[in-house]
């Protein structure tokens, strides 16, 4: 009688302590769900955007270089100071001479582009006060590539809606997520610049170039990845036999195979032997007495 009363006495603790970690887990997704949606934040109000069909997304397909330089074309008239507007052989970068000391050489084809302002705080005086990003690895930086760039950049057409302020040289952009107020005024215009291919030179022409340039700067080696994932592709169907039939063929009997080990007749071991004695949990052994002499 006392170990049924006992039982039950565990089981209704048991009962209580799942009880109240049920309502404890509750009452914290209750208290969770109400701290996040209790009020609207000002990046909630943004519009994202929507999957372009980009030359080079298909696995298979490359980079439009043509499209790489008319977009470098439009960084440079654009998306950079005055001091980044020129060509890589105009520009002075800073180097060392054999000595050591600092000095500053004409730029060569494998420099990397200059830094359109000296520093921080003279980017930020150039942007309204805002630090502007860096660009060079701004398609993997941002959520959607490619396409929030190119909404971004085509966006300012929206009227500001009522409710929303914005400050002098800011503009609005739907497309921006820190409240759809971005400190950078739009950029690009129809005929904003001639092509020197003659491409027509609208506004989403000019925003799409853009960003197959600054993708091709983030991802200079996306055509090489894309060939070698191919000539893999070819090189592992052949591979892949080659380890079947070993698998088959040569491993199969290996891993089946099995050793039995046999004494032969006449070499049994005895009390008188030179070898030593085997122990007495081997089955395959027999211990074999020798004859006992009888006296007549």
């Amino acid at each position: 009688m006392m170990l049924w009363s006992t039982a039950g006495i565990s089981l209704r603790k048991t009962a209580k302590f799942v009880l109240f970690g049920s309502l404890a887990t509750g009452a914290s997704v209750l208290l969770y769900s109400l701290e996040n949606a209790g009020g609207a934040r000002a990046y909630d109000f943004v519009v994202h955007p929507s999957a372009l069909p980009w030359s080079h997304n298909g696995p298979m397909d490359a980079i439009d270089m043509k499209s790489v330089r008319r977009g470098y074309q439009v960084y440079k008239q654009f998306m950079t100071s005055d001091e980044a507007k020129t060509e890589a052989a105009e520009a002075m970068i800073p180097d060392l001479d054999d000595d050591g000391n600092e000095i500053l050489r004409p730029g060569m084809l494998n420099d990397h582009l200059p830094r359109p302002y000296k520093n921080n705080k003279a980017a930020a005086a150039a942007n309204s006060g805002a630090l502007p990003p860096d660009l060079s690895l701004i398609v993997w930086a941002r959520e959607g590539g490619e396409d929030y760039i190119f909404h971004l950049l085509t966006g300012y057409a929206f009227d500001t809606p009522a409710g929303v302020d914005v400050d002098e040289g800011k503009a609005f952009n739907p497309y921006f997520p820190n409240g759809s107020v971005i400190a950078m005024p739009q950029q690009l215009f129809d005929e904003g610049i001639e092509y020197e291919d003659g491409t027509p030179a609208t506004m989403t022409q000019q925003a799409k170039d853009v960003c197959t340039f600054l993708r091709w700067g983030a991802e200079q080696w996306h055509d090489t990845r894309k060939r070698w994932f191919w000539k893999l592709m070819t090189v592992m169907p052949i591979l892949l036999v080659v380890l079947l039939y070993g698998k088959r063929h040569v491993w199969a009997l290996l891993k089946s195979e099995k050793v039995i080990y046999r004494r032969l007749p006449g070499r049994e071991w005895t009390p008188d032997s030179t070898a030593p004695k085997p122990p007495k949990d081997e089955p395959t052994l027999k211990v074999i007495a020798p004859p006992k002499k009888t006296i007549v």
